[in-house]
């Protein structure tokens, strides 16, 4: 994806649709608009994937949690969006299987009541998958519990049921959607965010006033259909498109962190691996512990915030996190091991204002404003993306007099096409020369995109050796996402193209001068502007390292 072809299409061409958002709701339009053959733009005022759709605890599920509430209070809604989650989890491993894959979580019992309940209840998740369903949970006893997940407490454990869900790469997932709309003729571009909504006579939407935050030009991209994707941000474009628009969002922060591998036992080979979930701790939040890109993935909570915060791991997250994990395991894990988190806003659209967060349906809703014609979505969750945005442009084709089938459910994304579970294998047997994690973090990442990073070595060996001891991230890496994947700072490759600024903190600082030194070459950038760009990010993680210990932290 080249920006300035994109940018020059947005300046020039005129669309049928214009999104405003890249997230997970606003790609996934984009895919399913562009699949359709429509004109479509995107614009995204920070990176794809830099908001709430990057910092999921990174599981495609139906939502036990949900289910456990439906059918305590015999709601319907919940009822449904359990069985519409579960068909779509399906689909996501089918149309981006680099990306998503199953995985088996263990829910522990302390006794025969609990895991009754348990059992019964997972069955009925079982049931409501129907064909969909990946495999049958299991009442495990402690021995088999033990297997799947050594780091368990034995001395607590009664027994586990063990049930399998979908987990994925949210954020190259997110560029995936953005990826296969560009491939469809979407025009796209990142850093650029609205200025204004302009409207015709009628009073309808017809143009956006839009700025490149980057070089600072202001230019206005035509369209007949305005979509607003902006997530917990959509009343902000409501009410700008309409005054009288009342207040629809709500968030919650949802905070996690980050372990290394070897914090807790693994499963040996021979045996799969597991996931902790609890599905309900004493405040009434769920754990999960997740083995995630070779590290452990602890989350998450859910507390009220604003729709307007900046969210970040703070002491008192990561402490809870840690004390509710050691509950359950026989080690354990010390503070000092948290290697990197990240916190982000869960979008809620509200209907009780005084309900808790926790108790609000994960659905969304798909709004036309009937004085400016903004289409907006708002709410939902990843595992739904692809629903919530067939209805959007269902929505969009009815207002263009343009009615075109949905063809997402079955349409291949980027690096998916040729993919299979012996693809990393076939990868490795093609460059025995490379090492193993290397070409399996490819694989796993790329799909069968994995060749064009290689085959960048032929420009310049130097390029397959990793950013940071520690992990398979390689330089090849910074510099095909400059080239294709439309990165332009430091924290679009750090933070999302290659995720270490995620997983571990140390190691991107470790990685950082590298990083900077590559970037620097692909985008032209001077000296000076090389060491600002270096500068100002060593700050950012520094400053993520300092909220999340609550210490002042050094430069290294």
């Amino acid at each position: 994806m080249n920006r300035a072809a994109h940018l020059h299409r947005l300046k020039t061409e005129a669309f049928d649709i214009c999104i405003i958002g890249a997230g997970a709701s606003g790609a996934g339009c984009a895919a399913d608009a562009a699949s359709r053959g429509l004109r479509v733009a995107v614009i995204e005022s920070d990176d794809f994937g830099a908001g709430t759709s990057g910092t999921s605890t990174k599981l495609v599920h139906g939502g036990v949690r949900y289910l456990e509430q439906a059918v305590k209070t015999f709601d319907p809604k919940q009822l449904a969006l359990v069985r519409k989650a579960l068909h779509e989890r399906r689909t996501l491993l089918h149309i981006a299987p680099h990306l998503c894959h199953p995985l088996a979580l263990l829910t522990p019992v302390s006794n025969l009541i609990e895991g009754a309940y348990y059992a019964i209840g997972l069955k009925i998740y079982d049931w409501l998958a129907g064909s969909r369903r990946m495999a049958p949970s299991q009442w495990l006893n402690k021995a088999e519990a033990l297997r799947h997940f050594p780091a368990f407490d034995g001395r607590k454990l009664h027994s586990a049921v063990l049930y399998y869900d979908g987990q994925f790469d949210d954020i190259r997932l997110n560029l995936g959607l953005v990826q296969t709309a560009a491939k469809y003729g979407a025009s796209v571009a990142n850093h650029v965010r609205v200025a204004s909504l302009v409207a015709g006579e009628s009073g309808q939407l017809n143009a956006v006033t839009a700025l490149d935050t980057l070089s600072g030009e202001a230019f206005t991209i035509r369209a007949k259909v305005v979509v607003n994707a902006t997530g917990t941000h959509a009343d902000r474009l409501r009410r700008q498109a309409n005054s009288g628009q009342g207040v629809r969002m709500r968030a919650s922060k949802g905070a996690h962190v980050v372990l290394p591998g070897s914090a807790m036992p693994q499963a040996p080979a021979q045996t799969e691996p597991a996931a902790l979930l609890v599905p309900k701790t004493k405040d009434g939040r769920v754990l999960f512990a997740i083995p995630w890109r070779g590290q452990w993935l602890i989350g998450t909570t859910d507390t009220e915030a604003d729709t307007t915060d900046m969210p970040a791991l703070l002491p008192d997250e990561a402490a809870y996190l840690l004390a509710e994990v050691n509950q359950f395991v026989a080690q354990p894990v010390p503070i000092e091991a948290v290697a990197g988190g990240f916190a982000g806003l869960r979008p809620l659209l509200q209907s009780d204002p005084n309900a808790s967060s926790k108790a609000v349906v994960r659905d969304h809703e798909v709004e036309i404003d009937t004085k400016s014609g903004l289409v907006s979505i708002m709410g939902g969750k990843w595992t739904t993306y692809r629903l919530m945005a067939q209805e959007t442009i269902d929505a969009c084709c009815a207002k263009l007099g343009q009615p075109r089938p949905c063809v997402t459910e079955s349409l291949l994304l980027q690096g998916a096409e040729g993919y299979d579970s012996n693809y990393p294998k076939r990868l490795a047997e093609r460059h025995p020369d490379m090492a193993a994690d290397i070409l399996a973090h490819l694989a796993d990442t790329y799909g069968t995109e994995a060749p064009a990073i290689l085959t960048l070595l032929v420009e310049n060996p130097a390029w397959g050796t990793r950013l940071a001891q520690k992990h398979p991230f390689i330089q090849a890496e910074v510099i095909y996402a400059a080239r294709t994947e439309m990165a332009l700072t430091l924290p679009d490759v750090l933070m999302r193209r290659i995720r270490l600024g995620l997983i571990d903190w140390q190691a991107t600082l470790e990685a950082l001068p590298l990083s900077a030194q590559l970037l620097a070459r692909e985008l032209g950038w001077s000296t000076t502007e090389a060491a600002q760009h270096e500068a100002d990010f060593q700050a950012y993680i520094e400053g993520l390292i300092g909220k999340a210990t609550g210490k002042e932290v050094y430069s290294l």
